[in-house]
């Protein structure tokens, strides 16, 4: 029998309404409406739990239902849990003909990042149109019959209540209060977390903060195409200082190499575009429209650039995930610098001005007659489609926040973790794409020409396990709050880190560890790792990582993406044959000892044969040393990596040894003293029977 206030908790689910009509306590209270603002309810009520979502905007789904359907996802594999079930979800709608009223289902490229758009062979759709991904949003909320309470923010000077390091409820700006026992902070901005007094950061670290590579002010590094390749002038009138600089141009110093600052990676809307003329609706001349914010893009197509529509990645139905691509493109470099900490009105002026910013964009390339003719002709053949954002003037409801706060919590995730430069603790998912830093700033070089500075695209050497402690604060700040969202990462190893899926994965396993907290009775911080790391794995979550093709080999395999390394190691596919995606080597660099050490806990006590795979050519050295850790101690070997390994030409033997399951099983390569280049692939024991 439906009861008249389950009746009003469904309407709320399903039609967003104001506020609940009497705020009564939860065990969980979630507040944002990202991705992982859901998978995080989902997970709470599975659990038992309690839980109601309130949710400062109108939509659920953050930017996987705002236009970010080209899923920046990394290594499918180990996406799992209720993140892998909503993918699942999105696949078979898109099994049903219906689903397709404006693209034959066979004409659809299905071209994805690494797999296909729509995997058959994993049933995941990893593409997508936004309001299909809303809508199996909004249809899983009402399943579980759970509250969501729309537009409705938090009052973020007064707003949240604390008993000593203890929320116990937070107020919205209309004065509604949520009373709980647990409390997670969905947001991109962490504007809860940053209300109940936890230490937060904005900006980049300087590398020696935490020991990176990649962190601080990087002028002078040049990745993918997001940059100026040819010498273009900033200047009004081209190479005269005095006329004056062209706009959207800083003429600030961008700051020394590798230092810190408070700027922000540039913010964008993910633009969902069609070409389908039923189904378009013509780009208009925004309000506000100036086309002398465009006249660096005319000088860009005068040096003879011509990848304008480069990042119109399709979409079902013959629509677009249209980002960023180029060195001035849809990124609004420099506008977003207080974004972080301003207020919702300040906040509300900077998206409009990227909005403005955008659709002025699109305007001027299909109108101004300096624009390339073959850009121009392609560029109305454009525009927005008809059936997403019907409540928004067919635009995007989600500015792409690509980094805002974040925490400073029990534990930070770096590059060095996510690199495996150091072991990272108690997983709870697993992140794999590539460390990715959109440009920061756009500045005036020594030289007189322009530049853009803070693009960074660097490899994480395969998947990478995130910590708990990256979820939670420290305890003498708050024992009931979790952050899956803005969590607990330096800049760099945020910019892998931020990716849809993952917080998904987060959001499910903060709510799991919060559901776990409630039935003990403990702090978040104090929740058993054994407990936590039983109950993921028993739903589905991924924890660990193990490349394909070492799974096929015999015992116990770490590949070299599993591994810790000192200094840098530069991965490669150059020289075959190797196991998995590739190897790692030393880049024959003999300024400072490298190394690279395979850890494991066996199953047994026991006799282990050990392994040690790399790949062979005739600049390897001829003269590595390898430390094999063992029950009595430690064996030296000298492998000569210019003969090919006696196994598959890949491994060679380096003895067999006693070892003890309570004592982890160490291999260590050094480059110390090496006469070429050393390089590691992986490292197998396996039991002498």
């Amino acid at each position: 029998m439906t009861t008249p206030l389950l009746r009003s908790l469904l309407a709320t689910a399903l039609l967003g309404s104001a506020s609940l009509p009497a705020a009564e306590p939860h065990d969980v209270v979630i507040y944002g409406g990202t991705a992982a603002a859901v998978t995080a309810a989902v997970q709470a009520k599975k659990m038992g739990k309690s839980v109601i979502i309130v949710s400062p905007d109108k939509h659920l789904g953050g930017l996987t239902s705002g236009g970010l359907g080209w899923t920046d996802s990394g290594n499918k594999t180990v996406i799992g849990g209720l993140a892998r079930e909503f993918y699942h979800r999105l696949w078979q709608h898109y099994q049903k003909p219906e689903s397709w009223p404006h693209q034959n289902k066979a004409a659809y490229g299905n071209k994805g990042q690494g797999t296909h758009a729509l995997d058959d062979d994993q049933q995941c759709a990893w593409v997508f149109e936004p309001s299909v991904a809303e809508r199996h949003l909004d249809a899983w909320i009402a399943e579980l019959e759970i509250p969501v309470v729309r537009e409705a923010r938090l009052d973020r000077a007064h707003g949240v209540e604390k008993d000593a390091a203890r929320i116990t409820a937070i107020t919205t700006l209309d004065g509604t209060r949520y009373p709980g026992r647990i409390f997670l902070d969905a947001t991109y901005e962490g504007d809860l977390m940053a209300a109940a007094g936890i230490d937060y950061h904005v900006g980049r670290e300087s590398i020696a903060t935490y020991g990176e590579e990649w962190n601080g002010v990087q002028t002078g590094v040049l990745h993918h195409k997001h940059h100026f390749e040819t010498d273009i002038s900033p200047y009004i009138v081209p190479g005269d200082p005095s006329s004056g600089v062209l706009p959207r141009i800083s003429t600030e110093a961008p700051g020394e190499y590798g230092s810190s600052d408070d700027r922000v990676q540039a913010y964008c809307f993910r633009m969902c575009l069609t070409n389908v003329p039923e189904n378009r609706v013509a780009i208009e001349k925004p309000e506000g429209y100036d086309p002398k914010q465009y006249e660096l893009l005319v000088r860009v197509f005068d040096s003879g650039w011509r990848a304008f529509f480069h990042k119109f990645d399709l979409i079902p139905n013959g629509k677009t995930d249209t980002n960023n691509h180029g060195p001035f493109s849809f990124d609004n470099i420099g506008f977003n610098y207080d974004y972080p900490d301003a207020s919702y009105e300040r906040r509300a002026e900077i998206i409009r001005e990227h909005e403005t910013y955008q659709k002025g964009l699109l305007y001027f390339v299909a109108t101004d007659p300096r624009i390339p003719a073959e850009i121009q002709a392609e560029m109305k053949t454009w525009g927005l489609p008809k059936d997403e954002f019907t409540d928004n003037g067919h635009w995007s409801h989600q500015l792409y926040i690509r980094e805002a706060r974040r925490m400073v919590g029990h534990f930070i995730m770096t590059e060095n973790e996510l690199r495996k430069k150091k072991p990272t603790p108690d997983s709870v998912g697993m992140g794999s794409y590539a460390i990715d830093s959109h440009n920061t700033e756009r500045y005036i070089k020594p030289d007189g020409f322009v530049q853009n500075e803070g693009d960074i695209g660097v490899s994480t050497r395969g998947p990478y396990p995130i910590a708990y402690g990256a979820l939670v604060p420290r305890a003498e700040q708050c024992t009931n709050l979790l952050v899956p969202v803005a969590c607990s990462a330096s800049h760099i190893a945020y910019g892998s880190i931020r990716m849809e899926p993952v917080f998904m994965i987060l959001g499910q396993s903060a709510a799991t560890a919060a559901s776990l907290a409630l039935d003990a009775e403990i702090a978040v911080q104090d929740v058993p790792y054994d407990a936590l790391k039983k109950r993921l794995l028993e739903d589905g979550q991924v924890l660990t990582f193990q490349d394909p093709d070492s799974a096929q080999l015999e015992g116990i395999v770490v590949d070299d993406i599993a591994a810790s390394f000192t200094g840098d190691w530069p991965e490669s596919r150059s020289t075959r044959p190797f196991y998995g995606v590739g190897y790692a080597h030393d880049n024959k660099d003999r300024s400072t000892e490298k190394t690279a050490t395979f850890t494991t806990d066996l199953p047994a006590d026991g006799r282990y044969e050990v392994r040690l795979a790399y790949s062979a050519a005739g600049s390897r050295a001829s003269n590595v040393t390898v430390r094999v850790e063992h029950a009595q101690g430690t064996e030296t070997v000298t492998v000569d990596q210019r003969k090919p390994g006696s196994h598959d030409g890949i491994a060679c033997d380096l003895g067999t040894f006693d070892f003890k399951k309570d004592q982890p099983a160490r291999v260590t390569l050094t480059n110390e003293g090496a006469n070429g280049y050393v390089t590691a692939d992986a490292v197998q024991w396996i039991p002498v029977k």
